[in-house]
């Protein structure tokens, strides 16, 4: 015990002693670096050059961590370009599709007016709302109906030839039977032999030709139009090229754009002439039989007008 107080006796006067050096020194040094004299100012510099150079060593943990310091602030800064120039991608990607798809409705809206069609023939153009189509039936439904004048029947294009035919029409919105559809029966001509034929839709991309009087005279390839029979559709409206399948049969191979039917190009059909006196028109049966007294001379139809004024001149 005695032996730890000698100890602690000698300990603590030689701390005192060091605390008063350090105090000192530091005192020192301050007053140093304080004092504002070209001597002090020699001192300073004699010291940075004994001190400095040879204080590399304890300088270098300070070095690195200010170098990590300013490498982290740099990574903070890329990371933050980083998330900046994501977000504007996202945004080009964004702007990128709405201008793909304007593009694209672009393109078919100049596919539309590039049509050379007959200048009597006016249309309406209506915008595909919805795809109704499904194994057994071929159909989409038009953004205009009968408060556009659209009637039942009329044909129906896009930017390159027939699509189909008016079916069904509400007051804004119209069903339009595509030409592969199984209920649609359309009359053809297969140019250049001017072939008659029936264009049967199976639900198939190539719909049938069917009726066909010389099938010899057709090569594929020929181009195939409405015929215009029947006053339903107008003629000479593209409607495609004529294929020949393996097993022989006659097909066509459709112009119209079925993947991407975004617009669609209603035509008004020529007014259809009224007749008056249909009964005009029809003979007696043939051969008439005998006995019956009447002429054996096939009446002629006059027009309208003639068989008007000769009933005039009957009453006088």
């Amino acid at each position: 015990m005695a032996r730890d107080r000698d100890d602690d006796s000698y300990a603590r006067p030689v701390r005192r002693l060091l605390l008063t050096v350090l105090v000192l020194c530091l005192v020192s040094l301050t007053l140093i670096w304080r004092i504002d004299n070209p001597r002090m100012e020699r001192v300073r510099a004699a010291i940075v050059d004994r001190v400095v150079p040879n204080m590399e060593w304890a300088m270098a943990p300070v070095t690195s961590v200010g170098r990590m310091v300013d490498d982290f602030q740099s990574y903070s800064r890329l990371y933050e370009q980083n998330e900046e120039l994501r977000r504007e991608l996202q945004q080009m990607r964004v702007w990128r599709e709405a201008a793909l798809q304007l593009e694209q409705e672009n393109a078919r809206l100049r596919d539309l007016a590039r049509v050379q069609l007959d200048p009597e023939l006016t249309y309406v153009t209506g915008v595909v709302i919805a795809d109704s189509g499904s194994p057994f039936r071929r159909s989409v439904l038009l953004n205009v109906g009968a408060r556009d004048g659209i009637l039942d029947g009329w044909a129906t294009m896009d930017g390159l030839g027939v699509v189909g035919r008016i079916s069904g029409v509400g007051e804004s919105t119209s069903r339009v039977i595509l030409l592969n559809d199984s209920n649609s029966r359309v009359p053809v001509t297969i140019q250049p032999s001017g072939q008659q034929a029936l264009l049967m839709g199976d639900n198939s991309p190539a719909p049938v030709l069917e009726f066909i009087e010389a099938p010899e005279d057709i090569s594929p390839g020929d181009q195939v139009v409405t015929s215009g029979d029947g006053g339903l559709f107008p003629s000479d409206l593209l409607v495609g090229q004529v294929a020949l399948t393996p097993d022989g049969r006659f097909r066509a191979r459709l112009a119209a754009d079925y993947a991407r039917l975004n617009f669609l190009r209603v035509m008004r059909s020529h007014p259809g002439t009224t007749l008056s006196d249909p009964g005009g028109l029809i003979g007696p049966p043939w051969p008439l039989p005998p006995g019956s007294g009447m002429s054996r001379t096939v009446p002629v139809a006059r027009p309208l007008d003639e068989q008007t004024a000769a009933s005039e001149g009957g009453d006088e």
